[in-house]
Formats: structure tokens, sequence, C-alpha cells
């Protein structure tokens, strides 16, 4: 089905849909690499993302277009325990 906008190589819609901000609970971030690998694993869902981390707190705030199950499958497989 085309997604009424261009599309990359792969045939990906590269029309954004509607950005949302995702909060999320994040056990395991200890340090700044930490941070980086959650950020990165982010971006490699939705570049345009936009993401702020409080280790303190343990949360991820994300604003992107992607659903929240797969911003939460990214961060998990980088090994970090998302609750909510």
């Amino acid at each position: 089905m085309p997604c009424g906008a261009e599309t990359d190589m792969l045939g990906v819609c590269l029309k954004k849909g509607l950005t949302m901000k995702q909060n999320f609970i994040v056990e395991g971030m200890s340090c700044g690499h930490c941070e980086k690998a959650v950020t990165q694993a982010v971006l490699t869902v939705d570049p345009q993302a936009q993401v702020i981390i409080d280790r303190s707190q343990n949360t991820v705030s994300v604003e992107s277009d992607q659903s929240r199950e797969r911003l939460r499958e990214a961060m998990a497989e980088e090994g970090y325990r998302v609750l909510v």
C-alpha cells in the first residue's frame, strides 16, 4: 500500500506521522555511556526523535512518531529494563 509520500530505497515511507511525547521508566542507566546507548537505540528507530534522559529519576522522554512498543523494544534490546 503506497504511503502517499516519498519512500526510501527499501520502500519505507519518509512521511512523518503525528509526533507524540512518550515517557518511559528505564532501569539500569548508570552512566553517560548508558544514556548514549538508550539515545542511539531510539534514534535507530526514529532518526528525527528528540530524547531527554533523567538518570536520577530513571526516566526517558521521547518525542517521536513511532509506536510506544517499537521504542520500548529498541531500548530493551540494548539490555535495559523498560517498565512503562
